[in-house]
């Protein structure tokens, strides 16, 4: 597997999510784009890695499901980062980012041995307010539609995609 810096120095954490099938198909989100690295916040006791139907949707990212790391609190799993980067669906919040620049600043942080925290929230309600606070930074994946926001897996799948991409992109420009 292509391993680059981006992957040693991201860790991607969801906050109390509720759905198995999410916490599984977010760890295929994950290893399609190469991350292995995430941290589980007070999950539902649904969301526990272990659920049958989180194994189900980690279809080849088993490793990934079985290595996360499961936190009392959102300080507990971000403690030794750089950078905290929030994502959000909120309307009104400011300083948002797009993925791309965010992604850019990432793998700029990553080239320096920065470590980053991505933080996604609960499917119904998202980052609580005091989670948004904690971050150095906000993310959002802009929408056409009148829905409310993407699924989190989707929203995971998005944001991996554009790091990876970056990386890549970085990486053709330091060898060529």
């Amino acid at each position: 597997m292509l391993e680059l810096p981006i992957h040693r120095s991201l860790r991607f954490v969801l906050s109390s999510p509720h759905y198995p099938e999410n916490v599984g198909a977010i760890c295929r989100a994950m290893k399609t784009m190469g991350f292995s690295r995430l941290g589980i916040v007070r999950p539902s006791r649904l969301a526990m890695p272990s659920h049958p139907m989180a194994v189900k949707m980690a279809v080849k990212s088993w490793d990934v499901l079985e290595a996360a790391e499961i936190y009392d609190n959102i300080h507990e799993a971000i403690v030794g980062s750089d950078f905290v980067i929030g994502s959000t669906a909120r309307r009104g919040v400011s300083g948002v980012l797009h993925p791309r620049p965010l992604a850019e600043k990432a793998v700029a942080w990553a080239a320096q041995g920065k470590r980053v925290s991505f933080l996604f929230g609960n499917e119904k309600s998202g980052l609580t307010s005091e989670e948004l606070g904690l971050c150095d930074f906000i993310v959002r994946v802009p929408i056409a539609a009148d829905q409310p926001s993407l699924n989190l897996a989707q929203a995971v799948q998005i944001l991996t995609y554009e790091l990876f991409s970056c990386a890549l992109e970085q990486r053709a420009k330091t060898q060529g």
